[in-house]
Protein backbone atom coordinates (compact mmCIF):
# COMPACT_ATOMS: atom_id res chain seq x y z
CA UNK A 1 0.00 0.00 0.00
CA UNK A 2 1.35 3.38 -0.97
CA UNK A 3 1.17 5.57 2.48
CA UNK A 4 1.85 8.73 -0.31
CA UNK A 5 -1.56 10.31 0.06
CA UNK A 6 -3.43 11.41 -3.37
CA UNK A 7 -4.42 15.60 -4.11
CA UNK A 8 -7.65 16.57 -2.48
CA UNK A 9 -9.99 16.01 -5.43
CA UNK A 10 -12.63 18.69 -6.30
CA UNK A 11 -16.11 18.43 -4.35
CA UNK A 12 -17.71 17.22 -7.61
CA UNK A 13 -15.15 13.99 -8.07
CA UNK A 14 -15.95 12.82 -4.97
CA UNK A 15 -19.07 10.94 -4.53
CA UNK A 16 -19.29 11.96 -0.39
CA UNK A 17 -17.01 14.89 0.24
CA UNK A 18 -17.36 14.30 4.41
CA UNK A 19 -16.25 10.24 3.84
CA UNK A 20 -13.19 11.76 1.51
CA UNK A 21 -12.37 13.75 4.71
CA UNK A 22 -12.64 11.16 7.06
CA UNK A 23 -10.19 8.94 5.24
CA UNK A 24 -7.66 11.31 4.97
CA UNK A 25 -7.87 12.68 8.62
CA UNK A 26 -8.12 8.46 10.07
CA UNK A 27 -5.08 7.97 7.40
CA UNK A 28 -2.96 11.05 9.04
CA UNK A 29 -4.45 9.84 12.51
CA UNK A 30 -2.72 6.59 11.94
CA UNK A 31 0.92 7.20 12.34
CA UNK A 32 2.73 8.03 16.15
CA UNK A 33 5.05 10.63 14.46
CA UNK A 34 1.54 12.37 12.44
CA UNK A 35 0.20 12.66 15.92
CA UNK A 36 3.14 13.74 18.29
CA UNK A 37 3.47 16.73 15.64
CA UNK A 38 -0.22 17.28 15.92
CA UNK A 39 0.21 17.27 19.93
CA UNK A 40 3.34 19.70 19.73
CA UNK A 41 0.91 21.91 17.07
CA UNK A 42 -1.41 22.24 20.08
CA UNK A 43 0.40 24.04 21.84
CA UNK A 44 1.35 26.97 18.71
CA UNK A 45 2.89 27.52 15.80
CA UNK A 46 6.12 25.86 15.12
CA UNK A 47 8.36 25.68 12.20
CA UNK A 48 8.89 22.64 10.20
CA UNK A 49 12.60 22.78 11.50
CA UNK A 50 10.92 22.97 15.26
CA UNK A 51 8.68 20.61 14.74
CA UNK A 52 11.24 17.97 13.49
CA UNK A 53 13.83 18.74 16.72
CA UNK A 54 12.52 15.90 18.67
CA UNK A 55 11.89 13.37 16.47
CA UNK A 56 15.17 10.29 15.45
CA UNK A 57 14.24 11.22 11.76
CA UNK A 58 15.27 13.41 8.85
CA UNK A 59 13.83 16.75 8.36
CA UNK A 60 12.68 15.78 4.89
CA UNK A 61 10.66 13.00 6.45
CA UNK A 62 9.22 14.77 9.04
CA UNK A 63 8.15 17.56 6.29
CA UNK A 64 6.58 14.66 4.44
CA UNK A 65 4.62 13.52 7.42
CA UNK A 66 3.37 17.79 7.64
CA UNK A 67 2.09 17.17 3.84
CA UNK A 68 0.23 14.49 5.03
CA UNK A 69 -1.42 16.62 7.51
CA UNK A 70 -1.76 19.39 5.58
CA UNK A 71 -3.69 16.91 2.68
CA UNK A 72 -5.81 15.95 6.13
CA UNK A 73 -7.08 19.41 6.35
CA UNK A 74 -5.06 18.80 10.41
CA UNK A 75 -2.41 21.58 9.44
CA UNK A 76 -2.28 24.97 7.30
CA UNK A 77 1.18 25.67 5.96
CA UNK A 78 2.35 29.35 5.34
CA UNK A 79 5.35 29.48 3.46
CA UNK A 80 8.14 32.45 3.62
CA UNK A 81 10.90 31.74 0.92
CA UNK A 82 11.88 28.35 2.41
CA UNK A 83 10.70 28.92 5.67
CA UNK A 84 7.55 26.68 6.63
CA UNK A 85 5.34 27.46 9.69
CA UNK A 86 2.56 25.07 10.43
CA UNK A 87 -0.31 25.34 12.52
CA UNK A 88 -3.26 22.82 13.66
CA UNK A 89 -6.46 22.94 12.39
CA UNK A 90 -9.22 21.51 14.72
CA UNK A 91 -12.28 20.98 11.77
CA UNK A 92 -11.10 18.33 9.98
CA UNK A 93 -10.33 16.44 13.79
CA UNK A 94 -14.04 17.77 14.82
CA UNK A 95 -15.25 16.01 11.81
CA UNK A 96 -13.68 13.15 12.84
CA UNK A 97 -14.87 13.13 16.73
CA UNK A 98 -18.35 13.81 15.57
CA UNK A 99 -18.32 10.48 13.25
CA UNK A 100 -16.86 8.99 16.53
CA UNK A 101 -19.24 9.75 18.91
CA UNK A 102 -22.13 8.78 16.16
CA UNK A 103 -21.29 5.09 17.95
CA UNK A 104 -21.67 6.23 21.43
CA UNK A 105 -25.15 5.57 21.75
CA UNK A 106 -24.00 1.98 20.62
CA UNK A 107 -21.51 1.43 23.41
CA UNK A 108 -23.67 3.24 26.11
CA UNK A 109 -26.47 0.43 25.46
CA UNK A 110 -23.48 -2.15 25.73
CA UNK A 111 -22.46 -0.64 29.19
CA UNK A 112 -25.87 -0.02 30.32
CA UNK A 113 -26.90 -4.14 29.59
CA UNK A 114 -23.43 -4.98 31.76
CA UNK A 115 -24.27 -3.22 34.44
CA UNK A 116 -27.95 -4.65 34.38
CA UNK A 117 -26.19 -8.17 34.26
CA UNK A 118 -23.64 -7.57 36.64
CA UNK A 119 -26.42 -6.40 39.22
CA UNK A 120 -28.80 -9.79 38.11
CA UNK A 121 -25.27 -11.12 39.25
CA UNK A 122 -24.96 -9.36 42.63
CA UNK A 123 -28.62 -10.34 43.78
CA UNK A 124 -27.84 -13.94 43.01
CA UNK A 125 -24.83 -14.24 44.67
CA UNK A 126 -25.13 -15.88 47.69
CA UNK A 127 -24.31 -13.61 50.99
CA UNK A 128 -21.84 -14.82 53.75
CA UNK A 129 -22.22 -14.23 57.70
CA UNK A 130 -19.92 -13.01 59.66
CA UNK A 131 -18.82 -15.51 62.31
CA UNK A 132 -18.00 -14.46 65.76
CA UNK A 133 -14.45 -16.23 66.44
CA UNK A 134 -12.83 -15.34 62.43
CA UNK A 135 -11.67 -18.46 60.42
CA UNK A 136 -10.26 -20.53 63.48
CA UNK A 137 -11.98 -24.19 63.50
CA UNK A 138 -13.22 -25.26 66.78
CA UNK A 139 -10.53 -27.33 67.62
CA UNK A 140 -8.50 -23.68 67.23
CA UNK A 141 -10.73 -22.20 69.02
CA UNK A 142 -10.46 -24.40 72.44
CA UNK A 143 -8.28 -23.41 75.12
CA UNK A 144 -4.79 -24.70 75.36
CA UNK A 145 -3.97 -27.29 77.92
CA UNK A 146 -2.21 -26.31 80.93
CA UNK A 147 0.09 -28.44 82.22
CA UNK A 148 -0.59 -30.91 84.89
CA UNK A 149 -1.83 -34.46 85.18
CA UNK A 150 -6.08 -34.91 84.74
Amino acid sequence: MDATPRPLPFVDEVEDPHEELLDRVFFALSDPVRRAILTRLGKGHLLVSELAAPFDISLQAVSKHVQVLVQAGLVQQERTGRIARCRLEVGPMFAAAAWINEYSQYWQAQFDALAGWLKALERKRPRRRATTGGNRSRAARRKPRTGGPR
